[in-house]
């Protein structure tokens, strides 16, 4: 059983085609955590298919953590793409595919391999991406080249991984933790298309993106540390 997991907020222009295409990849759901979208996003994701959930309060990884908690009890593997339709959903069974053979637990769609349409990716997304695959080179030796937030990843897998953050760290965190656990990891190329309407809450707006940035290299330095030097059994 697969679940796709969507944090969206107002993605009216989007949101319909993102839940129909993954539905079109055998999904069994596809979990829409809105974050009080003040246009129709609720409304079309629920007429195309999707459930719904409205987490108000703010937080990329907040949101996600909502959404996982609101899956199927049986979801064997969960999907995460973003809703602006960026993310190509004609790839999801690529991503689990290696999951179900049992060749990685983590399968993570790589944005800056495969196709892009010009100006789908800004300058600052590449620049974390190339940022992000020395730094995980380097600390882990793994060989990640995004930090794309299409992935999947097992349930079971993901609930031992221990996920704690709740900003627009969350995707760097996935992917540190399962590098640090010498999980069996898969990476491939899906490519980007540009966003079909809206702007980026990150990427299109100055102040979000350096509180982003500031947010992903916070991320990074304190779990290089935790997970260096993990906490004894029983301390918190």
């Amino acid at each position: 059983m697969v679940s796709a997991i969507i944090p969206c907020l107002d993605e009216e222009a989007a949101i319909g085609q993102v839940v129909t295409g993954a539905l079109a990849q055998n999904v069994s759901e596809v979990v829409i955590v809105d974050g009080g979208s003040r246009d129709r996003t609720a409304e079309r994701a629920e007429a195309a298919g999707a459930r719904v959930i409205v987490e108000p309060r703010r937080g990329y990884g907040r949101a996600i953590q909502v959404g996982i908690a609101a899956v199927r009890d049986d979801a064997d593997i969960l999907v995460f793409l973003d809703g602006d339709g960026s993310d190509p959903a004609e790839f999801i069974s690529k991503l689990v595919s290696p999951i179900v053979a049992g060749q990685a637990v983590f399968v993570l769609g790589s944005r800056v391999r495969g196709s892009r349409e010009p100006g789908s990716l800004t300058p600052q997304q590449l620049l974390a991406a190339h940022v992000g695959r020395l730094l995980l080179r380097l600390v882990y030796g793994a060989s990640f080249t995004d930090l794309s937030p299409f992935r999947a990843i097992r349930r079971d897998e993901l609930r031992r991984l221990g996920m704690k953050e709740e900003t627009y760290g969350w995707n760097l965190e996935m992917l540190m933790r399962v590098a640090a656990a010498r999980l069996p990891a898969m990476e491939i190329a899906v490519g980007q298309r540009r966003r079909i309407g809206g702007v980026s809450k990150v990427s299109g707006n100055l102040i979000a993106g350096v509180k982003a940035a500031w947010s992903i290299s916070t991320t990074f330095v304190r779990l290089a540390l935790e997970l260096r030097h993990p906490q004894p059994p029983g301390h918190s």
